[in-house]
C-alpha cells in the first residue's frame, strides 16, 4: 500500500478529495475480482469508512451551504426593506 491507499489510517481530518479517490480506487479493485475474500473484505471495511467521512463531510458542507444562504437572504432583505424571516 502507498502513502494515498489507506487514507482511514488513524487520520480523523482526511480531505473529502482524498476520501473519494480512495473509496474509487477500492471498488475499481473489487470490481477487478481479482482480490481474495480477506481482501475484499478488508477493502470493503474500509469503503464503509470512507463514505461514512464522505457523506459526513457532504453534510456538513450542505449545512454550511444553507446557513450562508439564509444568512445572506435575511441581510438582503434587511437591505431591501423587507423582512421575511
Amino acid at each position: 500500500m502507498d502513502n494515498n491507499e489507506n487514507v482511514m489510517n488513524g487520520k480523523k481530518d482526511v480531505k473529502f478529495e482524498d476520501a473519494m479517490t480512495r473509496l474509487e480506487k477500492i471498488v475499481a479493485d473489487l470490481e477487478s475480482g481479482k482480490c481474495d475474500l480477506d481482501e475484499a473484505l478488508g477493502l470493503f471495511e474500509e469503503g464503509v469508512g470512507l463514505v461514512k467521512i464522505c457523506s459526513a463531510k457532504l453534510d456538513a458542507a450542505a449545512q454550511k451551504v444553507s446557513l450562508l444562504t439564509s444568512d445572506g437572504e435575511r441581510e438582503f432583505a434587511e437591505r431591501d426593506g423587507r423582512d421575511d424571516g
